[in-house]
């Protein structure tokens, strides 16, 4: 999908959405983001002197789906901020619903899940009415667009953006996009969230692009960072990018707060002209490429079968049969096993056997390598344009242990195994974001559908990790 030459969306603007920013929410403390308000309202202005004909609103607080794009149905909605005890602070969007058809349509023939469906509740969310808020102080007079982030990849959520450039062009619609975006909530120890190193780091990278004008480092940003940062507006950002795909940009960065322990910036973003040298989602998937190129290069027997089965299967229709030349220990050795796809470094797929289900660790790797491509119900069956992009890790288990209680535990060393009645879940050890014990028996606990306070038993068990 090339970028068209002329364009009427040429103006995006990165906007935060704190509540208290909000005099009735903030009743006060609003003083604290003094540069990021001010900075709303120059943004504000901009809009009012554009006086453009439809917003699209970006955000990551209205219904959010793993495999959809969702876009708000209908051709009104209301929201207030009685969630921030501001029930009298009211707001209405008059939706472009040609428009809105018009992305749906357009995304769906590119391959992009997008429609209508599924929103219980029609009101306005504040990643929207935060910076609606401020943009009606000055401007009003406009159709609205509300579309929720996805749980897809970043690279989806650039496509998204391309598609809705390549529509308000088509429509010939004067239209402006606000990537509604927070940064990170994990900025000071004694903020909402608390800290973690990662969070600044995220925000600091973060504001660097958006000067720099640089997607496709804002693009390169590790799934493990934007964990660790907490942040909820990334994907907006990179709707944000794809509106640019092979132009060039001039971009300013307005403000930079972290006063209360999350990341608010506000940038405007401005075509400069068609550049096919910024086709930043065809340099982001060489890159990946390449990096599972050098990667299979590395493997070991364990990754490689991996690999090698889940290609064959969706080759051929059928399993791949044990291979010759095989280590003793992968044939004669029988182990629970855990076999995980990651795709431009997120998770793809992860399915596992506490205890073996065959005869030896190869056949359980073939098994369950199969089973977390094409069966794991979170995710749609990995196709086969995908597998070039896919890396494997290969997680061997010990023999579960039965414990006494979370202090025979280390998130680092042992996973754990929460078990009530028939409710079993497990969790490996040393996964990013899980930091203490506590966190990683209560995610167990969640996936095996365990009531909190409920009596459940433990058992810890090590891995050979192979990645």
């Amino acid at each position: 999908m090339k970028g068209l030459r002329i364009m009427s969306l040429d103006k995006v603007y990165v906007l935060p959405h704190p509540p208290l920013a909000i005099p009735d929410v903030g009743r006060g403390q609003e003083k604290g983001i003094g540069e990021t308000i001010k900075a709303f309202r120059e943004v504000a202005d901009q809009i009012a002197g554009e006086r453009p004909e439809t917003i699209v609103f970006i955000t990551p607080h209205n219904v959010l789906y793993a495999d959809y794009f969702h876009i708000s149905p209908g051709p009104a909605a209301h929201g207030d901020f009685s969630r921030f005890n501001a029930p009298g602070t009211k707001l209405e969007a008059r939706y472009d619903q040609e428009m809105a058809e018009a992305i749906i349509e357009a995304a769906n023939r590119e391959g992009i899940s997008t429609g209508n469906k599924g929103e219980k509740d029609a009101s306005l969310d504040h990643g929207t009415t935060v910076p609606m808020w401020f943009i009606n102080e000055r401007f009003s007079d406009y159709s609205a667009i509300r579309i929720s982030q996805s749980g897809m990849n970043p690279s989806e959520h650039y496509r998204l953006g391309m598609v809705i450039t390549e529509v308000a062009a088509r429509l010939g619609r004067k239209t402006v996009l606000i990537a509604s975006s927070d940064l990170s909530h994990k900025l000071k120890s004694d903020g909402p969230y608390g800290y973690t190193p990662e969070g600044p780091e995220f925000d600091v990278e973060v504001v660097k692009c958006l000067k720099d004008g640089d997607f496709l480092a804002l693009m390169q940003i590790p799934e493990s960072t934007l964990e660790r940062a907490a942040e909820c507006g990334y994907n907006s950002l990179m709707v944000m990018a794809g509106c640019f795909d092979r132009r060039n940009v001039k971009a300013r960065v307005l403000s930079y707060e972290g006063t209360y322990g999350v990341g608010y910036a506000i940038a405007a973003v401005e075509a400069a002209g068609p550049d096919e040298g910024r086709n930043i989602l065809d340099k982001h998937m060489k890159i990946t490429l390449d990096d599972a190129l050098l990667r299979r290069e590395a493997e070991d027997d364990y990754r490689a079968l991996a690999r090698k089965s889940l290609e064959y299967t969706i080759a051929e229709g059928r399993d791949l049969t044990l291979p010759k030349g095989l280590p003793d220990e992968m044939v004669t050795n029988k182990a629970g096993v855990f076999v995980t796809l990651y795709k431009n470094e997120r998770l793809r797929g992860c399915i596992g056997t506490i205890a073996p289900n065959t005869q030896c660790i190869a056949l359980e790797i073939i098994r369950n390598a199969v089973s977390a491509g094409l069966n794991d119900t979170r995710f749609d069956p990995v196709s086969p344009s995908e597998l070039p992009y896919l890396t494997y890790k290969v997680d061997v288990l010990s023999e579960p242990e039965p414990i006494s209680g979370p202090e025979e535990l280390d998130v680092k060393r042992y996973g754990v195994i929460v078990t009530s009645g028939s409710r079993r879940g497990l969790l490996l050890p040393n996964l990013d974001g899980v930091d203490t014990v506590r966190e990683q028996i209560e995610i167990a606990r969640q996936k095996a559908g365990i009531p909190e306070g409920m009596q459940f038993n433990l058992e810890r068990f090590e891995v050979t990790r192979h990645e």
